[in-house]
Formats: structure tokens, C-alpha cells, sequence
């Protein structure tokens, strides 16, 4: 039996050991999950809601211990965990409230008696999340279209396998019935295998583009639905008359972030020309100053990388932008551990691969952007187009510009964030679906018209 073992990044300690799944046993679950499914689609929305009140509750009660689980896996502060476990609380608490109004059948005036729409949930959906964002990524994706009636089989991030398999402990400790929400630990084959089962009807998956395209392809091939939230560069755009000192935090937020892996971090600092000496003054000074430690003490603001390769990939960013002209203003090295040190990059062009790739960790090149147009046309020139952030005080000049960026959401004066209440998703090589909001919960049901006529003799 194939084994791994997962590892402390802030130590390097072995956290534990965990066998993969034969696939005899994965597909099993998936079979179960579908026959979950067939009494679980004939709950009424507020029946289900019941169940999401507890388990709401059940995060909230034990999110020391959760938000512990997610740090010594993947390396994030505790600070961020204990909020990521709080967020997930919330989306519940927004699927209550509002999945009956956004699942509400309509009716529609059209050439028969009557038209209706109804939006019914497909049965099992598979899906495969990073390790980033440990719980919020899989209950994001899992929990509207549970609450829409669909159950979930859930591949996770083999790194944060204890957070995987305590997510489906929520569920049972919540009273869900058996089945509804399931983890299954197994490889990339057996993955392939779920995908093409009859028990799966759907698919989800977030990572990177090449994995993504991958698993579209298999998920096509067998006619299953998919949604894909991929790679970002996501563009963070500080116009002439931006607020700095605001304009200066929200960038070292967007960047720093989890250590600079968000998929809608701020990943592109791009600086109107006559503010650009100032403001890459204050925000490599904050960048500077961040605390790099111990990601379970309460202070620390920056924790480590996931892993080795995540802190080789930063030295090659920073190395080869230095090579061609690049100069470093903040941080730059590596520290001991899965550690990289906050870093500003000035004199930044089209040429470096910090300028034209998605840079997963705390890394900040800034571009700097000859008026507004120019601003706009850097921002665009990526493969990606997942979020951008914008500042500025004029509110009617960056709604403007906002609707001339390429990407699936602008944030004005704010960091580009996930919300319960709005759809995230991209655009170009960042994938197609969204997550969230009515746009979300409506990926995973079928939109059936049901279609009423008079009964008469002859047709017209």
C-alpha cells in the first residue's frame, strides 16, 4: 500500500503518515455519495439548512483546534487561520439565509399557458482543491451545492491530507446524513478514474493551468460538467491620486497575504509614474518591517512557504529579474526553513518572468505605468484574468477603467477577496465558472424549463 507523509514547513517536522485509497475503495465512496445523493435531493432547501446551522456552529466551536491543523500543515499564520475558519462559518450562515431566494423556480411569460424554470441539483460532484486555503477552498466550492442538494467527494491537497479528513468530520459531527460529504485520499490515476465513473455528475478543480486543462479534458471526454478557478497574475493598480498611505497597506496585504499564495493576490504592482518614487519608498519600508517567524505565535505576520520548491521558485523570480536590470528594495533572500523574506523589485519590464508569471509567495515586482491608459494596457497584458485591485480617489474614473480590465472582478480601494455574496472566477487562462453568490450555486444544478400547453386538437 502506497504511503506518504505530510510536514510541518516552519519545522520541518513529519506530522504523519497516511495510505492511499485502492481504488476499489474510492470508487466505492463515489458510489455511496451517489446513492446519498438520491434521498439527500429530496430534503426541501430549509430542511438542509437545519444541517448548516450546525455545522456553522460546530466550526465556530472548534476553530482553535482547526485553525492549529491548517498552520502546522501548510505554514499560514494563526491569525489567518482562525479567520479563514470563521469565513467558512459565514458562508454558511449567507447559504441559509439566501439558497431557497436564489433557487426559487421561475415563471416566464411566453406562447403557453405557463413556463417554468426550476434549477434541480445533478447528483455527486468531484472536487479537487489546493492546499492554500485548506478549509475555505473545499467548502467555498462544496458547501451551495450541498445546500442545492448535491453531495461531494473531495481530493485534497495531499500536504493538508489532516485538514481534509477533519472537514469530513464537521460534517458528521454536524448530523449529516452519511455520505453527503466525503474525503477521499488517492492519487492523480484514481482521480481519473472517479472523473469517468457514472457516480459523478460534476466536477470542480483549482490549481494550476496545465492540471486544470488536464482535468477539463477528462471531465469532457465523459460529459461531465466543470468549473475551473486556475493560475493569476492578478494586477494591483495605484493610479496619480490614490490615497499612498492606504494605497501602500492594501499592497503589502495583497501581496503578503499567506505568504504571497493566493491565487487573487496581488501579484503585479503597477505604479502611475509620478507617484512611483514615493510610493515604492513606503511600501518597501512596510514590506520591510512585516514579522517572519513562528506562524503559531500570534504576532507573526508571515509565515513559511508550503514547501522547499516554493522558496527555490522565489530565488529563481528574484534572480533572473536582477539579471536583466532588476533592483531589490526590500527583503530579496531566503532564511532558514521554507522561509522567503518579503521582497520589493523596482525596474521591473515585460521581460522577467516576476512580470509575466504567477509568483506564489511574498515577492512584489512593481511596473511602472506612464497615465491611467497605460496602467490599463500593462494590467491586461497577461494570460491571466482573475481579480485586479484599483485605487484611486476619483470613484467614477476607476469604475470606468474598471470595466476596460480583463479580469473576472476589480476591487476599488480594497484587496481583491473572496465573499460569500459575490461570484469569483476568471477570465483568459484563470479558467471559467464561477464560485459564490446565485452565479455559484446555479453551476451545479440542471436549469430545466418545464413547459405548459392547452390541450388541443390540432397543433399550431
Amino acid at each position: 500500500m502506497k504511503t506518504f507523509k505530510t510536514i510541518n514547513p516552519a519545522t520541518e517536522e513529519v506530522l504523519n503518515e497516511y495510505n492511499l485509497m485502492p481504488k476499489e475503495e474510492a470508487l466505492a465512496v463515489a458510489e455511496k455519495s451517489n446513492k446519498a445523493f438520491n434521498k439527500w435531493k429530496n430534503l426541501s432547501i430549509s430542511e438542509r439548512g437545519k444541517y448548516f446551522k450546525k455545522l456553522a456552529q460546530i466550526l465556530r466551536d472548534n476553530k482553535q483546534e482547526y485553525a492549529e491543523m491548517m498552520t502546522k500543515e501548510m505554514g499560514k499564520p494563526i491569525t489567518e487561520s482562525l479567520s479563514e475558519v470563521e469565513k467558512c462559518a459565514y458562508l454558511a450562515d449567507v447559504l441559509i439565509e439566501n439558497a431557497e431566494k436564489w433557487l426559487a423556480e421561475e415563471e416566464i411569460n411566453a406562447d403557453g399557458k405557463k413556463h417554468l424554470i426550476t434549477f434541480e441539483p445533478l447528483g455527486a460532484v468531484f472536487i479537487i482543491m489546493p492546499w492554500n486555503f485548506p478549509f475555505w477552498q473545499p467548502l467555498k466550492v462544496g458547501l451551495p451545492p450541498i445546500i442545492a442538494g448535491n453531495t461531494i467527494i473531495l481530493k485534497h491537497s495531499s500536504n493538508v491530507t489532516g485538514s481534509a479528513l477533519e472537514i469530513e468530520e464537521v460534517f458528521n459531527k454536524a448530523g449529516f446524513p452519511e455520505d453527503i460529504f466525503r474525503t477521499v485520499i488517492i492519487d492523480h490515476e484514481t482521480s481519473s478514474e472517479i472523473i469517468a465513473s457514472k457516480y459523478v455528475k460534476a466536477c470542480s478543480f483549482t490549481g494550476s493551468v496545465a492540471a486544470g486543462r488536464d482535468i477539463a479534458q477528462k471531465a469532457g471526454s465523459h460529459g461531465k460538467k466543470i468549473v475551473l478557478e486556475l493560475g493569476g497574475s492578478d494586477p494591483f493598480i495605484v493610479l496619480e491620486d490614490a490615497d499612498m498611505e492606504s494605497a501602500a497597506k492594501g499592497a503589502v496585504l495583497g501581496r503578503t497575504l499567506n505568504a504571497g499564495q493566493v491565487c487573487i493576490g496581488s501579484k503585479r504592482i503597477i505604479v502611475h509614474e509620478k507617484i512611483a518614487e514615493e510610493f515604492t519608498k513606503k511600501f518597501s519600508e512596510l514590506m520591510s518591517n512585516l514579522i517572519v517567524g513562528d506562524p503559531l505565535n500570534l504576532k507573526t505576520q508571515i509565515g513559511p512557504l508550503v514547501n522547499e520548491k516554493a522558496v527555490q521558485d522565489m530565488e529563481n523570480f528574484v534572480k533572473d529579474a536582477v539579471k536583466k536590470g532588476a533592483v531589490i528594495t526590500a527583503g530579496g533572500k531566503k532564511a532558514k526553513g521554507f522561509y522567503f523574506e518579503p521582497t520589493v523589485l523596482i525596474n521591473v519590464d515585460d521581460n522577467m518572468d516576476v512580470a509575466c508569471n504567477e509568483v506564489f509567495g511574498p515577492v512584489a515586482p512593481v511596473i511602472i505605468a506612464k497615465n491611467d491608459e497605460d496602467a490599463v494596457r500593462i494590467a491586461n497584458n497577461s494570460e491571466f484574468g482573475l481579480s485586479a485591485s484599483l485605487w484611486t480617489n476619483d470613484l467614477a474614473k476607476g469604475e470606468r477603467l474598471a470595466r476596460k480590465l480583463e479580469t473576472g472582478s476589480v476591487f476599488i480601494n480594497s484587496i481583491s477577496k473572496s465573499h460569500a455574496l459575490l461570484p469569483i472566477g476568471g477570465t483568459k487562462n484563470s479558467g471559467f465558472g464561477r464560485e459564490l453568490s446565485h452565479y455559484g450555486i446555479k453551476e451545479f444544478v440542471n436549469v430545466k424549463t418545464i413547459n405548459l400547453y392547452e390541450n388541443k386538437k390540432k397543433l399550431m
